[in-house]
């Protein structure tokens, strides 16, 4: 399952670099124009939301790292732990970033809406960064394990 994965891996890599050079600032630029009470947030929301983007692009690279290490029989080692800790820092950091678009459209909504959206994504990406950390864990466990059964063996 590793190749078909690392496949779509790629395809997904791909559409996102097109996304983050092409369609957000091209929508953000057509958002200015349309609205241009709004066009102040044309580079704020433009750097926001390419810094989401490369974050996913980030935990796919990790992911193909992880997948290489899984393929060479290496996952319960070290390396990996390496890679999973990326994948938590950058899920942590997109939070964070998440948090603050949170606070600025929060504090100047006028309909509850988008805040309530951006309320689901913190918890939903609060959700996948801790089930990260639980499975860092795992893999903590695992990796330990193995160690002691390659020094019984």
């Amino acid at each position: 399952m590793v190749l078909p994965l690392r496949v779509f891996l790629v395809l997904l890599f791909g559409i996102l670099v097109l996304f983050e050079t092409m369609s957000l600032p091209g929508q953000f630029a057509h958002m200015a124009r349309e609205s241009p009470d709004m066009a102040h947030l044309r580079w704020p929301a433009t750097a926001v939301t390419v810094f989401w983007v490369v974050c996913v692009q980030a935990v796919i690279v990790c992911t193909w790292k992880l997948l290489g290490l899984v393929q060479n029989d290496r996952i319960f080692s070290d390396a990996s732990l390496w890679w999973v800790d990326a994948i938590v820092w950058v899920i942590g950091a997109a939070w964070t970033v998440l948090l603050g678009v949170f606070f600025y459209v929060g504090f100047h909504a006028d309909d509850p809406g988008l805040p309530l959206l951006l309320l689901l994504l913190l918890v939903g990406v609060a959700a996948v960064g801790l089930l990260m950390v639980v499975m860092r864990a795992l893999l903590r466990q695992a990796t330990a394990l193995r160690t002691d059964m390659e020094a019984v063996i």
